[in-house]
Protein backbone atom coordinates (compact mmCIF):
# COMPACT_ATOMS: atom_id res chain seq x y z
CA UNK A 1 0.00 0.00 0.00
CA UNK A 2 1.51 3.42 -1.02
CA UNK A 3 1.76 5.64 2.17
CA UNK A 4 0.57 9.17 1.73
CA UNK A 5 1.13 11.99 3.74
CA UNK A 6 -0.96 12.68 6.92
CA UNK A 7 -1.11 16.51 5.64
CA UNK A 8 -2.31 15.44 2.26
CA UNK A 9 -5.24 13.59 3.37
CA UNK A 10 -8.22 16.29 2.74
CA UNK A 11 -7.81 19.62 0.94
CA UNK A 12 -9.79 22.43 2.68
CA UNK A 13 -12.68 22.05 -0.14
CA UNK A 14 -13.04 18.25 0.25
CA UNK A 15 -12.83 19.04 4.58
CA UNK A 16 -15.67 21.79 4.02
CA UNK A 17 -18.39 18.64 2.18
CA UNK A 18 -17.37 16.19 4.58
CA UNK A 19 -18.66 18.39 7.45
CA UNK A 20 -21.66 19.14 5.97
CA UNK A 21 -21.84 15.01 4.81
CA UNK A 22 -21.35 14.54 9.00
CA UNK A 23 -23.71 17.01 9.72
CA UNK A 24 -26.06 15.38 7.58
CA UNK A 25 -25.38 11.87 8.58
CA UNK A 26 -25.77 12.90 12.19
CA UNK A 27 -22.44 13.66 13.59
CA UNK A 28 -23.07 16.57 15.61
CA UNK A 29 -21.19 18.12 18.39
CA UNK A 30 -23.02 21.01 19.60
CA UNK A 31 -21.45 21.84 23.16
CA UNK A 32 -18.61 20.27 24.70
CA UNK A 33 -17.68 17.51 27.34
CA UNK A 34 -14.91 14.84 28.50
CA UNK A 35 -13.05 11.39 29.93
CA UNK A 36 -13.70 8.29 31.07
CA UNK A 37 -12.59 4.61 30.00
CA UNK A 38 -14.95 2.92 27.35
CA UNK A 39 -17.31 4.40 25.24
CA UNK A 40 -20.72 4.36 26.78
CA UNK A 41 -23.90 6.29 27.16
CA UNK A 42 -23.44 9.81 27.92
CA UNK A 43 -25.45 10.85 31.69
CA UNK A 44 -28.08 13.35 31.30
CA UNK A 45 -26.17 15.77 32.86
CA UNK A 46 -23.86 15.48 29.55
CA UNK A 47 -26.53 15.44 27.13
CA UNK A 48 -27.88 18.98 28.31
CA UNK A 49 -24.11 20.18 27.84
CA UNK A 50 -24.44 19.44 24.30
CA UNK A 51 -23.25 15.87 23.67
CA UNK A 52 -24.97 13.85 20.54
CA UNK A 53 -23.44 10.77 20.86
CA UNK A 54 -21.41 9.14 17.15
CA UNK A 55 -22.38 5.55 16.80
CA UNK A 56 -19.69 5.18 14.47
CA UNK A 57 -16.60 6.57 13.07
CA UNK A 58 -17.82 7.34 9.44
CA UNK A 59 -15.28 5.04 7.72
CA UNK A 60 -12.28 7.77 8.22
CA UNK A 61 -8.98 5.88 8.34
CA UNK A 62 -5.08 7.41 8.77
CA UNK A 63 -2.70 7.33 6.03
CA UNK A 64 -2.43 3.59 7.53
CA UNK A 65 -5.62 2.24 7.41
CA UNK A 66 -6.31 2.59 10.94
CA UNK A 67 -10.12 4.02 11.69
CA UNK A 68 -10.85 6.59 13.11
CA UNK A 69 -11.32 6.47 17.19
CA UNK A 70 -15.22 7.08 17.71
CA UNK A 71 -16.19 10.31 18.76
CA UNK A 72 -17.90 9.03 22.14
CA UNK A 73 -14.39 7.17 23.03
CA UNK A 74 -12.58 10.56 22.38
CA UNK A 75 -14.88 12.69 24.46
CA UNK A 76 -14.62 9.95 27.81
CA UNK A 77 -11.40 9.07 27.35
CA UNK A 78 -8.58 11.43 28.34
CA UNK A 79 -5.89 13.42 30.66
CA UNK A 80 -6.36 17.10 31.62
CA UNK A 81 -4.60 18.03 34.67
CA UNK A 82 -5.75 21.29 34.64
CA UNK A 83 -9.13 20.17 36.08
CA UNK A 84 -7.99 17.15 38.08
CA UNK A 85 -5.55 14.30 37.65
CA UNK A 86 -8.46 11.94 37.27
CA UNK A 87 -9.96 10.36 34.19
CA UNK A 88 -13.47 9.80 35.84
CA UNK A 89 -15.21 13.25 36.14
CA UNK A 90 -13.10 15.25 33.39
CA UNK A 91 -15.93 15.33 31.03
CA UNK A 92 -18.23 17.18 33.62
CA UNK A 93 -15.89 19.60 34.89
CA UNK A 94 -14.20 20.64 32.02
CA UNK A 95 -17.37 22.30 31.17
CA UNK A 96 -16.66 24.89 33.71
CA UNK A 97 -14.08 26.60 31.42
CA UNK A 98 -15.31 29.69 29.65
CA UNK A 99 -13.99 29.66 25.88
CA UNK A 100 -15.97 32.94 24.39
CA UNK A 101 -14.39 35.05 23.61
CA UNK A 102 -10.53 34.19 24.30
CA UNK A 103 -7.12 35.21 22.70
CA UNK A 104 -4.23 33.72 21.42
CA UNK A 105 -0.71 36.33 22.36
CA UNK A 106 2.04 35.85 19.93
CA UNK A 107 4.63 37.72 21.42
CA UNK A 108 8.69 37.15 21.97
CA UNK A 109 11.37 37.16 19.61
CA UNK A 110 9.00 38.07 16.51
CA UNK A 111 9.08 41.24 14.13
CA UNK A 112 5.46 40.99 14.29
CA UNK A 113 3.49 40.49 18.12
CA UNK A 114 0.10 40.45 17.77
CA UNK A 115 -2.80 39.12 19.58
CA UNK A 116 -5.29 36.95 18.25
CA UNK A 117 -8.97 36.25 19.05
CA UNK A 118 -9.43 32.54 17.85
CA UNK A 119 -12.39 33.23 15.60
CA UNK A 120 -9.92 35.57 13.64
CA UNK A 121 -7.20 32.63 13.63
CA UNK A 122 -9.80 30.48 12.20
CA UNK A 123 -11.23 33.16 9.13
CA UNK A 124 -7.51 33.86 8.78
CA UNK A 125 -5.58 30.36 8.46
CA UNK A 126 -8.11 28.03 6.44
CA UNK A 127 -8.49 25.24 8.04
CA UNK A 128 -7.69 21.36 6.83
CA UNK A 129 -8.18 17.89 8.20
CA UNK A 130 -5.92 15.95 9.82
CA UNK A 131 -6.42 12.47 10.97
CA UNK A 132 -3.71 11.95 12.81
CA UNK A 133 -2.60 9.01 15.57
CA UNK A 134 -2.43 9.90 19.08
CA UNK A 135 0.01 8.25 21.50
CA UNK A 136 0.08 8.81 25.14
CA UNK A 137 2.74 8.28 27.13
CA UNK A 138 1.04 5.73 29.51
CA UNK A 139 0.89 3.30 26.50
CA UNK A 140 -2.83 4.00 25.12
CA UNK A 141 -3.60 5.29 21.81
CA UNK A 142 -6.14 6.94 19.67
CA UNK A 143 -6.86 7.56 15.99
CA UNK A 144 -8.01 11.13 15.70
CA UNK A 145 -9.94 13.46 12.76
CA UNK A 146 -8.78 17.05 13.95
CA UNK A 147 -9.44 20.12 12.22
CA UNK A 148 -6.82 22.90 12.03
CA UNK A 149 -4.03 24.39 10.72
CA UNK A 150 -0.38 24.32 10.56
CA UNK A 151 1.33 26.48 13.14
CA UNK A 152 4.06 27.23 10.34
CA UNK A 153 1.35 29.66 8.93
CA UNK A 154 1.36 31.58 12.09
CA UNK A 155 4.96 31.86 12.94
CA UNK A 156 5.24 33.04 8.97
CA UNK A 157 3.11 35.74 9.94
CA UNK A 158 4.93 36.60 13.25
CA UNK A 159 7.81 36.33 11.36
CA UNK A 160 10.47 34.91 13.61
CA UNK A 161 13.71 36.72 14.97
CA UNK A 162 16.78 34.51 13.68
CA UNK A 163 17.52 34.60 17.60
CA UNK A 164 14.56 32.65 18.21
CA UNK A 165 15.41 28.61 18.56
CA UNK A 166 12.46 27.85 20.39
CA UNK A 167 8.59 28.08 20.87
CA UNK A 168 6.83 28.23 24.20
CA UNK A 169 3.29 27.34 24.70
CA UNK A 170 1.31 28.59 27.52
CA UNK A 171 -2.35 27.36 28.74
CA UNK A 172 -5.08 29.61 30.69
CA UNK A 173 -4.04 30.01 33.80
CA UNK A 174 -7.51 30.39 36.45
CA UNK A 175 -7.91 28.10 39.36
CA UNK A 176 -11.80 29.33 40.02
CA UNK A 177 -12.02 27.39 36.52
CA UNK A 178 -9.76 25.34 36.06
CA UNK A 179 -9.35 23.35 39.64
CA UNK A 180 -6.92 21.10 39.14
CA UNK A 181 -4.48 24.37 38.87
CA UNK A 182 -5.27 24.34 42.90
CA UNK A 183 -3.08 21.31 43.39
CA UNK A 184 0.25 23.27 44.66
CA UNK A 185 2.26 20.20 43.82
CA UNK A 186 2.45 21.06 40.39
CA UNK A 187 3.87 24.54 39.14
CA UNK A 188 1.70 26.32 36.85
CA UNK A 189 0.42 27.21 34.19
CA UNK A 190 0.97 24.39 31.89
CA UNK A 191 4.09 24.78 29.71
CA UNK A 192 5.12 23.25 26.65
CA UNK A 193 7.26 23.36 23.43
CA UNK A 194 9.24 22.74 20.62
CA UNK A 195 12.46 23.05 18.56
CA UNK A 196 11.26 26.45 16.24
CA UNK A 197 12.15 23.43 12.96
CA UNK A 198 10.08 21.01 14.82
CA UNK A 199 7.13 23.87 15.27
CA UNK A 200 7.67 25.09 11.41
CA UNK A 201 7.03 21.34 10.34
CA UNK A 202 3.53 20.69 8.56
CA UNK A 203 2.58 17.96 10.80
CA UNK A 204 2.67 20.26 14.03
CA UNK A 205 -1.11 21.78 13.70
CA UNK A 206 -3.15 24.52 15.89
CA UNK A 207 -6.27 22.29 15.96
CA UNK A 208 -9.51 24.13 16.71
CA UNK A 209 -12.07 21.05 15.40
CA UNK A 210 -12.63 17.67 15.70
CA UNK A 211 -14.83 15.24 13.71
CA UNK A 212 -15.83 18.58 12.07
CA UNK A 213 -17.21 20.25 14.76
CA UNK A 214 -15.86 22.79 17.37
CA UNK A 215 -13.38 21.61 19.76
CA UNK A 216 -14.71 20.41 23.33
CA UNK A 217 -13.76 21.50 25.78
CA UNK A 218 -12.23 18.57 27.79
CA UNK A 219 -9.88 18.05 24.24
CA UNK A 220 -8.38 21.17 24.78
CA UNK A 221 -10.89 23.80 23.06
CA UNK A 222 -11.22 26.52 22.04
CA UNK A 223 -7.29 25.75 20.74
CA UNK A 224 -5.08 23.28 20.98
CA UNK A 225 -1.08 21.95 19.88
CA UNK A 226 -1.64 18.63 18.01
CA UNK A 227 2.24 17.34 17.43
CA UNK A 228 1.58 13.46 16.01
CA UNK A 229 4.82 12.09 16.28
CA UNK A 230 5.46 13.00 19.94
CA UNK A 231 3.79 11.82 23.34
CA UNK A 232 -0.20 13.25 23.95
CA UNK A 233 1.22 15.19 26.49
CA UNK A 234 2.93 17.53 24.41
CA UNK A 235 -0.01 18.45 22.86
CA UNK A 236 -1.03 21.24 25.04
CA UNK A 237 -4.46 22.31 25.45
CA UNK A 238 -6.40 25.86 25.91
CA UNK A 239 -3.02 27.69 24.88
CA UNK A 240 -3.27 31.60 25.85
CA UNK A 241 0.39 32.36 25.15
CA UNK A 242 2.86 31.53 21.95
CA UNK A 243 6.35 32.82 22.29
CA UNK A 244 9.33 32.41 20.18
CA UNK A 245 12.42 32.27 22.44
CA UNK A 246 16.05 31.50 22.77
CA UNK A 247 16.63 29.21 25.34
CA UNK A 248 14.73 26.25 25.71
CA UNK A 249 11.79 26.15 27.92
CA UNK A 250 11.02 23.72 30.75
CA UNK A 251 8.03 21.97 29.70
CA UNK A 252 5.50 20.98 32.57
CA UNK A 253 6.06 17.83 32.79
CA UNK A 254 9.91 18.04 32.68
CA UNK A 255 9.63 20.06 35.32
CA UNK A 256 7.39 17.81 37.53
CA UNK A 257 9.86 14.63 36.85
CA UNK A 258 12.30 15.38 34.41
CA UNK A 259 13.81 11.84 34.86
CA UNK A 260 10.18 10.57 33.11
CA UNK A 261 9.55 13.24 30.62
CA UNK A 262 12.07 14.67 28.48
CA UNK A 263 11.58 17.81 26.18
CA UNK A 264 11.47 16.48 23.23
CA UNK A 265 9.30 13.14 24.15
CA UNK A 266 9.46 11.86 20.96
CA UNK A 267 7.52 8.41 20.30
CA UNK A 268 10.26 5.56 21.02
CA UNK A 269 9.39 1.92 21.10
CA UNK A 270 12.87 1.80 21.64
CA UNK A 271 12.85 3.98 25.03
CA UNK A 272 11.19 2.34 27.55
CA UNK A 273 9.56 4.51 30.29
CA UNK A 274 11.33 4.40 33.62
CA UNK A 275 8.02 2.56 35.15
CA UNK A 276 7.11 0.68 31.80
CA UNK A 277 7.97 -0.60 28.34
CA UNK A 278 7.05 1.71 25.54
CA UNK A 279 7.57 -0.97 22.86
CA UNK A 280 3.56 -1.48 22.35
CA UNK A 281 0.43 0.03 23.33
CA UNK A 282 -3.08 -0.27 23.94
CA UNK A 283 -5.06 0.96 20.84
CA UNK A 284 -8.59 2.38 22.53
CA UNK A 285 -11.82 0.10 21.46
CA UNK A 286 -9.52 -2.36 20.84
CA UNK A 287 -8.92 -5.63 22.99
CA UNK A 288 -4.85 -6.39 22.65
CA UNK A 289 -1.64 -4.43 21.92
CA UNK A 290 -0.31 -3.90 18.91
CA UNK A 291 3.54 -2.86 18.51
CA UNK A 292 4.54 1.11 18.98
CA UNK A 293 5.55 2.40 15.46
CA UNK A 294 9.05 5.23 15.97
CA UNK A 295 8.03 8.76 15.85
CA UNK A 296 4.32 7.22 16.09
CA UNK A 297 4.64 5.82 12.74
CA UNK A 298 6.04 9.80 11.13
CA UNK A 299 9.87 8.75 10.95
CA UNK A 300 9.38 9.23 6.88
CA UNK A 301 8.04 13.12 7.50
CA UNK A 302 10.16 13.97 10.77
CA UNK A 303 13.13 11.99 10.79
CA UNK A 304 15.37 14.33 9.20
CA UNK A 305 14.87 16.49 11.96
CA UNK A 306 16.62 14.58 14.46
CA UNK A 307 19.55 13.31 12.03
CA UNK A 308 22.66 12.61 13.96
CA UNK A 309 20.68 13.02 17.75
CA UNK A 310 20.94 10.24 20.68
CA UNK A 311 17.47 10.01 20.90
CA UNK A 312 18.32 8.24 24.73
CA UNK A 313 20.29 10.95 25.77
CA UNK A 314 17.82 13.11 23.83
CA UNK A 315 14.45 11.67 25.10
Amino acid sequence: MTKIHSSEITPAGVYFNRRSFMKAAGALLAGSALAACMPRTPSPAEGAAGLTPTPSNLGLTDELGNPATPLDTILHYNNYYEVTDSKEGVASLAQKLSTDPWAVEVTGLVRNPKTYAVDDLNSRFTPEERIYRLRCVEGWSMVIPWQGFPLARLLREAEPMTSAKFVKFTTLYDPKQLRGQADHFYSWPYIEGLRLDEAEHDLAILATALYGQPLPKQDGAPIRLVVPWKYGFKSIKAITRIELVEEQPVSFWTEAASNEYGFYSNVNPEVPHPRWSQASERRIGELGRRPTLKFNGYADEVGQLYAGMDLVANY
